[in-house]
């Protein structure tokens, strides 16, 4: 594991040196106190000529915008067709390359896709070519440009995605070219490499299950229970902890170290009521000098951003429709129901949690953190199971919330032998993230009650947890969910994937350290597309590129979640599967547009729905802020 060391800061990173993100080059200015880049524009623009000679001349040699859409249109085509020649030496997998970004561009030229997102990339491209700046309906960004610069040389075949300085030509590996023992070696060489290299990157996200780590949070607990006045029995008591949620600003700050702008953010957050806390348990898994720099995927999920400050308190009085990103108030037929596909329901008896997620997918729904009427009546919750009753399609029953294993084990009993009492319910799943913010909850007793219900083949209890980082995975964790199994409760983990544990083999060290303390990964969610945490959100692409070239080095074993997107309205999209999605236009700001089809595609029409990604660029600088090397995602560009 790596030394204790300070960690560079984000404005001293922006101004350490000239950074080159595959081909944009940042020039930065030497102002600690007011770092920013100088953009050469110019030089972009060169560079997006230079990509594709040809298709500039295209563009340049077009009388109208008529004309040009014609013309690569025509360019296009005889690209497309041109790989398929024999005397065509591109690599194979480069020819795929090639093929994609034909696609792509045909679909971000089209009419009517321009028409549906309002928007003509092919516009800007054109007027850009001309020479007619000044003419520009919208303000292009560098982002727009650099899309545009992988793509010219993607349709060229020239991504460089295989080889830095030399055409792709037609080639066998090495061992391929041996046989026998001869070729085994050479290719388990090459393969040894590849472990060497995950290795590499594996130490630099240390678990909480490392000796040095332990100590450190043996430390942060001391410091805690002398804080609340509590003992060692204390700590181990769940309820203590939920006596003691920290609910204040100053009590964060007494207790750690935290930047001047968190600190404000965390004020106003208070003074406009926005729901806030954390457990002492889970305060303890930061590192109290914030340098350190292991517990940023830790401090992210409780300490709210300025941005979502923002946000939320500007809609603290129309939350509950503004920020209902996926439309529960029309897929709730009942109160305390979620219904979205043929076999599956939420039910929310609880709504609240022992602490409160910043990009909490129903953050308009919690008051506040332990709220004393966060708890479902007993009339609700009646109704409710009866309707689930009354639904014979309905068999896999998801209780969430809020959290349903804070709940009292009376209340969470009842509620699971109301459900068990229903003939066509065959799986009781229960959604907490009470294994990684309060693991102690997990008593011999609450065990117990899930493992009444737990009937083989009969009916399936089952925990869904919410591990985001290797750093949340402690001893105190692993105990909780050993007790589980040894019960025959299987418990899986849906990850949301945040610029927090994006870099290159995060997640994927993540996977690893979830089986080893008995977690089957599940899902890796796309962050939502939701304004209020956009500082959150990474692109599609992003996502993408990790399953491909970290998740695929994995075992499957180690490799069991998908990617989904949950698509507002119409439910999960699986982002493995390209025929359910398509780029259908590159904004001027260097976003994308993606054209969701619904889970229903091929079984009844449904309408798509259109979203608009964060832009790679944006990804990328603050990766570079942080000190990441932007060479190691130069594909990123390449995944739609």
């Amino acid at each position: 594991m790596p030394k204790r060391k300070a960690k560079t800061t984000k404005k001293a990173m922006r101004a350490i040196s000239t950074r080159i993100v595959e081909n944009e080059v940042f020039t930065d200015v030497l102002e600690l106190e007011k770092p920013r880049f100088v953009v050469d524009y110019d030089e972009y623009l060169n560079r997006l000529w230079e990509a594709n000679p040809l298709l500039h001349d295209v563009l340049k040699k077009s009388a109208s915008l008529k004309q040009a859409r014609d013309n690569v249109y025509s360019y296009l085509e005889a690209a497309e067709r041109a790989i398929f020649a024999e005397d065509n030496e591109l690599h194979i997998l480069e020819k795929g390359t090639v093929r994609d970004c034909i696609r792509v561009f045909k679909s971000i030229i089209g009419p009517i896709n321009e028409k549906r997102t309002g928007v003509s990339a092919l516009d800007c491209l054109w007027k850009l070519a001309k020479g007619r700046r000044s003419k520009l309906q919208w303000e292009v960004s560098v982002g727009f440009l650099l899309e545009f610069i992988n793509l010219f040389r993607g349709v060229a075949g020239k991504s460089n995605i295989y080889r830095e300085h030399e055409e792709i030509m037609k080639g066998i590996p090495d061992f391929l070219r041996l046989e026998g023992r001869e070729a085994a070696r050479e290719r388990s060489g090459k393969l040894e490499d590849m472990a060497a290299n995950l290795r590499k990157y594996f130490k630099r996200y240390p678990s909480g299950m490392e000796k040095e780590v332990i100590t450190w949070r043996e430390e942060n607990r001391e410091h805690i229970l002398k804080y609340f006045g509590g003992n060692d029995e204390d700590w181990h008591d769940y309820r203590w902890h939920l006596k003691n949620v920290i609910k204040k600003p100053q009590v964060v700050l007494d207790l750690i170290e935290v930047s001047p702008e968190l600190r404000e953010a965390l004020q106003k957050a208070f003074a406009n009521r926005l729901p806030f806390g954390i457990t002492p348990y889970y305060l303890s898994l930061m590192d109290r000098n914030p340098a350190i720099g292991y517990d940023h995927a830790v401090r992210a999920q409780v300490l709210p951003p300025p941005d979502y400050v923002d946000a939320m308190s500007a809609h603290r009085k129309d939350r509950e429709t503004y920020f209902d990103f996926m439309g529960e108030h029309d897929t709730s037929p009942i109160d305390l129901v979620t219904r979205r596909y043929p076999l599956v329901c939420i039910l929310k008896p609880y709504n609240t949690c022992a602490q409160i997620c910043v990009y909490c997918q129903r953050n308009w729904e919690i008051d506040e953190c332990l709220d004393k009427h966060a708890m479902a009546s007993n009339k609700a919750v009646e109704q409710a199971v009866e309707w689930i009753a009354d639904n014979p399609g309905l068999g896999d029953i998801l209780v969430t919330g809020g959290d349903p294993a804070v709940m009292t084990d009376r209340r969470i009993d009842w509620i699971l032998e109301s459900l068990a009492k229903i003939d066509h319910v065959y799986r009781i799943r229960i959604g907490t993230r009470t294994p990684v913010v309060l693991p102690f909850r997990f008593t011999d007793s609450l065990v117990d009650i899930f493992a009444k219900y737990h009937e083989p083949p009969r009916r399936e209890v089952t925990v869904v947890t919410h591990v985001e980082h290797s750093y949340e995975i402690t001893p105190e964790l692993q105990e909780s969910i050993q007790k589980l199994r040894r019960r025959g409760i299987s418990v899986y983990n849906q990850q949301v994937f945040t610029v927090e544990n994006s870099r290159r083999f995060e997640t994927a060290k993540l996977r690893l350290d979830l089986k080893a303390v008995g977690i089957d990964p599940y899902y890796v969610f796309n962050m939502k597309g939701k304004k209020e945490t956009l500082s959150y959100m990474v692109p599609i692409a992003r996502i993408l590129q990790e399953r491909k070239e970290e998740a695929r080095l994995l075992p499957g074993l180690d490799r069991t979640d998908e990617p989904v997107f949950n698509v507002p309205k119409l439910g999960k999209n699986h982002l493995r599967a390209m025929q359910d999605r398509r780029l259908v236009m590159i904004l001027p700001d260097g976003s994308r547009v993606y054209e969701f089809h619904p889970w229903e595609k091929n079984i009844t029409p449904m309408p798509p729905y259109n979203y608009v990604d964060v832009p790679i660029y944006n990804y990328l600088e603050e990766l570079a802020a942080r000190g990441e090397n932007i060479r190691d995602y130069r594909t990123i560009w390449f995944y739609y």
